[in-house]
């Protein structure tokens, strides 16, 4: 939000949050009349408008705007789903269109992005992992680009295997065309095409799990997805979820930490710079009669420290962000 914009709505006898949701309405409005939400000129123009706007941080709660507010927003993060989309698959035919396509990821205007989000996550998983690798990985909700895991797979965890689900079968043919020519990541990477509420039993097989932030677009949505993967993941395995603050919250929902029913909260960050997704980390609550640490993972024993234990605060990204180590009685509050 610019300096001109603030001071004049704050001139007016708004508050700096009125004038913020004043000002995403109105982008909001711009984009809702739009033809199509493919990659153009106009679209980019405003989506770049509206994360440009969303960036700052923001002392606004989303959850205490009122309602009709609250379905603006709902209805601009579907819209911000769809274009996010859109986009994917055109760079993802793009991409296709070179001999290695794993070779040109830099020509997608938002991968410096995800190269500093894949860091962040890395580093937030390899510290409550002990600094042990995953044997499998399984991201739900990959896409046409599955860039996470690609990233994750090259720079990070070069042992792993990755299962990338997504509901939509185009989009797995779209990412498999993507690393094909790559020997490694061929060898690694697989995609499933299914519903995740109908994933089970293979739940089970994974040390860690990415939950997407656009699978479940509200609350309710989200809750049940969570829930559904607290029946069916391993006690131990690691789940880690994109959730979003402040103004941030306008573009991907929220993810409430205290609503993990069937998970021990291990921390949660919130970037601050141009990564535009917090990240959850939760591990899977362990059952009855298994010792609270040295749970078997791909790997040998790995010793995943509870919510409650005595970890640093440290900067995932080295700059800017906000750690939170929730505790066993703000997670019962």
């Amino acid at each position: 939000m610019s300096l001109s914009i603030l001071q004049k709505g704050i001139d007016m006898g708004m508050s700096q949050e009125e004038v913020l949701v004043k000002q995403i309405w109105d982008i909001y409005d711009s984009i809702s009349m739009l033809a199509s939400l493919k990659p153009s000129m106009e679209v980019n123009k405003l989506f770049s408008q509206l994360v440009f706007t969303c960036i700052p941080p923001n002392p606004i709660d989303v959850a205490k705007m009122c309602s009709d507010a609250q379905d603006m927003r709902a209805k601009l993060i579907r819209l911000c789903g769809e274009a996010e989309g859109l986009l994917e698959s055109h760079f993802s035919a793009l991409l296709a269109s070179h001999g290695n396509p794993i070779e040109h990821l830099a020509l997608f205007p938002y991968y410096d992005n995800y190269v500093k989000l894949g860091l962040l996550e890395y580093n937030l998983l390899s510290e409550h992992l002990g600094g042990r690798s995953p044997a499998r990985v399984a991201f739900l909700g990959s896409g046409p680009l599955p860039l996470t895991s690609i990233v994750l797979a090259k720079h990070h965890l070069p042992s792993s295997l990755f299962h990338n689900y997504d509901i939509d079968p185009a989009a797995n043919a779209m990412a498999l065309r993507l690393v094909l020519p790559d020997p490694d990541l061929s060898g690694r990477m697989f995609f499933h095409t299914g519903d995740v509420m109908e994933l089970t039993h293979p739940l089970r097989d994974y040390d860690v799990v990415f939950l997407a932030a656009l699978v479940g677009l509200d609350a309710e949505a989200k809750a049940r997805v969570v829930e559904h993967l607290a029946r069916h993941m391993a006690p131990g395995a690691v789940l880690m979820l994109r959730s979003a603050h402040g103004a941030r919250a306008f573009l991907y929902p929220v993810v409430d930490p205290g609503s993990l029913r069937g998970f021990e909260v291990l921390s949660v960050f919130h970037p601050t710079d141009e990564v535009i997704n917090s990240v959850v980390v939760a591990r899977r609550s362990l059952s009855c009669g298994h010792p609270p640490a040295g749970i078997e993972l791909g790997h040998g024993p790995v010793v995943l420290p509870c919510k409650c234990s005595d970890l640093p605060a440290f900067n995932p990204l080295g700059h800017s962000g906000m750690m939170e180590e929730l505790t066993l009685e703000e997670q019962a509050s």
